[in-house]
């Protein structure tokens, strides 16, 4: 299963001038069968006193606006390689940044995306004509935001499963994100589901997730041929301690954006379901299990088809709900564009139209007005990796 959630870059117990109003994405498990429990941007943890808690649950309003959502560009330097190599470009730094540049400078992204998630390098990056890419983000009204977890490691004493590095050094390092422009940081972690979970495993993720929001700010992976029943079982549990710990570290949840899997039957599983199936357990979960206070919802697409995603984000809008219910989506918004660039400098307009077609088709989603009229064939494929890493 996999998870994910967001937190604001927030004040925490350790004094760090990083923590200065920013929103925390935490990204938590919740998804089929292995449970990814991302810490992510969307959690925002602040003490009461804090001088920077309006700051805080401002940037968490910001990202979490009607009909915006986040785009997630934060794959490492490896992945962001495989995705290049699936056009027959090299990974170096000048393609990379190059694909980034079309990205964030994509003309009117700005009414669609709200935040954008980014990795190490591109947080410190210029694009090709030599303007910050942060900048670039800000003046389109984009929050730029910071993965800020180190990756996942072997769990001793557990059943082949994963815990998250990167808490050491985390106050001193957001402080020096903070100063270069982040708003927001993202920490993910993993809880499996065919490999138990264990309850150590559920409660390293929760604990982990709770003490990154509680510095700065889990997710369920969709591997696995179990049911939705069991993805619901297990993200359900997971959750419940998420916020358990969650609050005996202080953490705001006002600063709080949870960016967590949808509830779907495993990857592998025969049994496929409805958008409205998808939904129907998906905001049961969150409704028993997530404070009203949350302000927002993000959700990874989790490998599902850039259709799948949107139409599954679109059921979940078609009545009220208690927070504002929306995207962090990464492969779910760039597949077609990636495609449509090939390395070409002559494709990036056309690239970057695409990713503002998918971009306004989740907009629409988020406000529960899309109908999937006019989606082309390239949105219907599926994009689920066996053990995905990023």
């Amino acid at each position: 299963m996999a998870a994910s959630s967001a937190a604001l870059l927030k004040s925490s117990p350790v004094k760090s001038d990083w923590v200065k109003g920013q929103p925390l994405l935490l990204r938590q498990p919740s998804s089929v069968v292995a449970v990814r429990s991302h810490v992510s941007p969307s959690a925002l943890t602040v003490r009461a006193a804090s001088a920077y808690a309006d700051e805080l649950v401002k940037t968490a309003k910001t990202v979490a606006s009607p009909g915006r959502g986040i785009l997630a560009m934060d794959e490492s330097n490896a992945t962001c390689g495989k995705r290049l190599a699936s056009i027959g470009l090299e990974n170096t730094e000048v393609n990379r940044q190059a694909y980034r540049t079309l990205l964030v400078s994509a003309p009117g992204l700005g009414q669609y995306i709200s935040g954008a998630i980014l990795f190490e390098e591109t947080l410190y990056q210029s694009t090709v004509d030599g303007k910050k890419m942060v900048d670039v983000l800000v003046e389109q009204n984009i929050v730029p935001g910071i993965k800020v977890d180190k990756g996942l490691v072997p769990l001793a004493g557990s059943n082949d499963e994963s815990w998250c590095q990167g808490l050491d050094g985390l106050a001193s390092r957001t402080a020096a994100y903070y100063q270069q422009g982040a708003r927001f940081a993202k920490w993910r972690t993993v809880v499996s589901i065919p490999n138990g979970p264990s309850a150590l495993a559920v409660k390293e993720a929760a604990w982990g997730l709770a003490r990154y929001a509680a510095i700065s700010q889990p997710e369920i992976l969709l591997d696995g041929e179990h049911g939705i029943d069991r993805t619901y079982e297990v993200a359900e549990k997971v959750w419940s301690e998420v916020f358990f710990y969650l609050a005996q570290n202080n953490v705001m949840f006002e600063g709080i954006l949870l960016k967590p899997s949808m509830v779907t039957p495993g990857a592998e599983s025969k049994d496929r379901a409805t958008p409205e199936q998808v939904a129907s357990y998906t905001l049961k979960l969150l409704r028993n299990r997530v404070p009203p206070a949350v302000p927002g919802i993000m959700f990874l697409s989790g490998g599902q088809s850039e259709l799948e995603a949107t139409l599954n984000l679109n059921a979940m809008n078609q009545g009220p709900n208690p927070w504002h219910v929306s995207f962090s989506y990464a492969r779910a918004l760039q597949n077609t564009c990636l495609k449509t660039w090939g390395g070409r400098e002559e494709n990036v307009k056309a690239a970057q139209e695409t990713l503002l077609t998918r971009a306004k088709a989740n907009s629409l989603a988020q406000l529960g007005k899309y109908t999937g009229e006019g989606e082309s064939e390239e949105a219907k494929e599926g994009m689920f990796v066996k053990g995905y890493t990023y």
